[in-house]
């Protein structure tokens, strides 16, 4: 149920942070993490390269602990 909860708002949202959807669906990272890994390999979600900004680049957060995800389809 979670995974496909996961990915609708995934599809939706087009990109956000692990933190962000640690918090929307009450879940630990590790866990959120195994299922983007799934998505990932069936190539739906990449994970946004650190050299990105992490959102709108207002430099208000620390980019380099934040993981971003980005909906590909």
């Amino acid at each position: 149920m979670i995974f496909s909860e996961v990915r609708a708002y995934l599809k939706s949202h087009r990109r956000a942070s692990l933190t962000d959807m640690c918090h929307r669906f009450d879940i630990e990272a590790d866990a959120l993490r195994g299922m983007l890994d799934k998505l990932i390999a069936k190539q739906k979600v990449e994970k946004v390269a650190r050299s990105e900004p992490a959102c709108g680049g207002c430099s208000k957060c620390d980019s380099g602990n934040v993981e971003i995800y980005r909906w590909l389809q």
